[in-house]
């Protein structure tokens, strides 16, 4: 399992990245077939107090899943964003055939 995280435009954070680590962790062994997931931070200059995005697209069989949010800090958009594409890899799996 291979895990990009990139930070647009803005200083990278050690604990960021860590915190992404060990979530996606926890998802790939819950989901074995995922084979890379592209994590980007990124600011937005927001004057309703959001402005932190996260974006991820997860590599798997058949087509990419992706996911974003926008949130006022990083780890409830990554959060988020969890969510968001554990609903779509429940459905995935679920249309996923066995093949013996």
């Amino acid at each position: 399992m291979k895990t990009n995280i990139q930070f647009v435009q803005m200083p990278t954070s050690e604990t960021m990245e860590v915190y992404v680590h060990e979530k996606l962790d926890k998802f790939y062994k819950k989901y074995d077939w995922i084979i890379k997931a592209d994590v980007f931070f990124k600011k937005e200059k927001d004057p309703k107090g959001k402005g932190k995005i996260c974006d991820v697209e997860l590599s798997l069989p058949g087509p990419k899943i992706y996911a974003t949010s926008n949130e006022k800090n990083f780890e409830l958009a990554f959060k988020e964003t969890l969510s968001d594409l554990e609903r779509q890899l429940k459905k995935r799996k679920q249309e996923m055939k066995p093949y013996m």
